[in-house]
């Protein structure tokens, strides 16, 4: 029976990634060398897999810094209520429970051209919705959760001992955090890091709704595929999908890496 398990649980993972994964590579090579490279070339994709990596950097940057604040307010906090403490835990958990096209309607309904705020923004230069600063809040929203969710437990599961230790021998708390904290975090964090990278590449509902999905404007390189799709440009759309695919396997096995890192501290 065991082996029986084992068997349909490799069919299952063959069925569901390797297959699709063969089909993109076999997709993307199906002109050849020169075919795959003019989809990478092209003026759209160049653009779009520039957008990505842009929105990547900043939604890290951002979800790192505040991810990790955020946690130690509701690990460490005392002068937070617990009300307040599950209160901001929801809001939290809220992108996990709403769909990401909700999330990208919700910013173009608050931040629109054709809303009070938009057009306060639009009247002083700054463009939110159809731009760039808001394909980022569409991919923050999405990925807000993942920094928190990843430090918060480790921040319970060590508890502040040495770090009220620290405090008493009379210790900022910035060297606190650089000396006591950090190193018992940092994978965690490293984790985070790794999640939101990959959940960034990959976000598409969001973004397509705040985007607008406008060449060589506010096109992702996930949008880009859909519209090749949608063009029956089958061998460009697997080529950016096999892009994507080949950077989201770099990244597992980063975390492996980071995993065995782990142990062996």
């Amino acid at each position: 029976m065991r082996r029986l398990w084992i068997t349909l649980t490799y069919i299952v993972v063959s069925l569901l990634l390797l297959l699709p994964l063969y089909k993109i590579f076999t997709g993307a090579w199906a002109d050849g060398l020169s075919g795959f490279m003019d989809a990478l070339l092209r003026a759209q994709s160049l653009h779009a897999l520039k957008m990505t990596g842009l929105i990547v950097i900043i939604v890290t940057v951002i979800n790192t810094l505040f991810g990790v604040m955020l946690s130690i307010y509701l690990v460490r906090a005392t002068w937070l209520s617990p009300l307040v403490k599950r209160l901001s835990n929801s809001i939290v958990d809220l992108p996990f429970a709403v769909s990401p096209v909700i999330g990208g309607l919700m910013i173009v309904l608050l931040l629109g051209p054709n809303t009070v705020l938009g057009t306060m923004l639009g009247n002083v230069g700054v463009s939110i919705v159809y731009a760039l600063p808001g394909m980022v809040l569409a991919t923050l929203f999405v990925t807000f959760p993942i920094m928190v969710r990843e430090v918060m437990p480790v921040l319970q599961e060590i508890g502040d001992q040495q770090e009220q230790a620290a405090s008493t021998l009379g210790a900022y708390s910035w060297y606190t955090f650089w000396k006591v904290t950090w190193p018992n975090i940092r994978f965690a964090v490293m984790y985070g890091v790794v999640l939101t990278v990959a959940r960034s590449l990959g976000e598409f509902g969001a973004v397509l709704v705040v985007s607008g999905n406008i060449i060589n404007k506010t096109q992702t390189a996930t949008t880009l595929v859909y519209q090749d799709v949608e063009n029956f440009n089958v061998v460009a759309a697997n080529g950016i999908a096999l892009v994507l695919a080949a950077f989201s396997i770099m990244l597992l096995l980063l975390m492996e890496w980071t995993k065995k890192r782990k142990e062996v501290h």
